[in-house]
């Protein structure tokens, strides 16, 4: 953007603070159905995050209807089989292998603050089951997006990816749309690239669910808590 085009846009800083603090994670989503040129539109606006040396190291599957249906079916049927976890691997670790504070401290709270709000118990586990299997229906969102990555790439490339889905949730929010990335579908890989036909060097990154929030759902109540700059940014001249 020019200096003169900048200029002329003085509340430009408002709105991108607000698309970048109304983003949260949307757990329940109305049916209205998303064109497929808002999607294009949003994807090529993201397309535009930074990737060392411009390797753009993204692919992504976008599903909506009969599509959306079946790979939920597949996967949902994964998620229920009792041989699950030892069938049904993760491709890498999104999570550390031992929680230590303040990390566990706030895993636990979001997740306790949520079941809260749907009034779930500690003791109900078949209803906490049954929440969490509803990442595998993308929450009822009419769009589900599947990112894969090549398993040549490495970490820096991971950094990228981050920007990316990033820039996909912001512009989404820009448009009056609401998403939640899911980690949820790694443990998946296996039964996602059966389906989508992946080839054997793509690696799933995450999902994520792209729709309208219903603004009825308690779920979609869940605010989440953050550290004050001061606690994590040292200033330093």
């Amino acid at each position: 953007m020019s200096q003169a085009t900048q200029q002329a846009c003085p509340d430009a800083a408002e709105v991108v603070d607000r698309a970048i603090l109304t983003r949260r994670s949307v757990r329940a989503f109305l049916d209205t159905p998303v064109p497929r040129t808002m999607v294009e539109e949003i994807l090529a606006v993201a397309s535009r995050a930074p990737s060392g040396t411009n390797t753009q190291p993204w692919r992504v599957y976008v599903l909506s209807g009969e599509a959306k249906a079946k790979l939920c079916a597949d996967v949902l049927a994964a998620y229920d089989d009792p041989e699950r976890d030892s069938k049904y691997l993760e491709e890498y670790p999104y999570y550390p292998r031992e929680w230590v504070n303040p990390y566990l401290e706030r895993r636990r709270k979001v997740g306790w603050d949520l079941y809260g709000l749907l009034q779930i118990s500690r003791e109900d586990k078949a209803r906490m089951r049954e929440q969490h299997a509803r990442n595998f229906r993308f929450f009822d969102a009419p769009v589900g997006m599947i990112f894969t990555i090549d398993r040549i790439m490495e970490q820096g490339s991971w950094l990228d990816y981050g920007m990316f889905l990033q820039s996909i949730m912001i512009a989404a929010r820009a448009r009056g749309l609401d998403t939640c990335p899911q980690a949820a579908f790694t443990q998946f890989h296996k039964v996602i690239a059966d389906h989508l036909r992946l080839t054997g060097d793509e690696m799933v990154v995450c999902g994520m669910s792209l729709g309208y929030a219903d603004p009825a759902a308690i779920e979609n109540k869940l605010s989440t808590e953050r550290e004050p700059v001061s606690g994590f940014a040292r200033f330093l001249s």
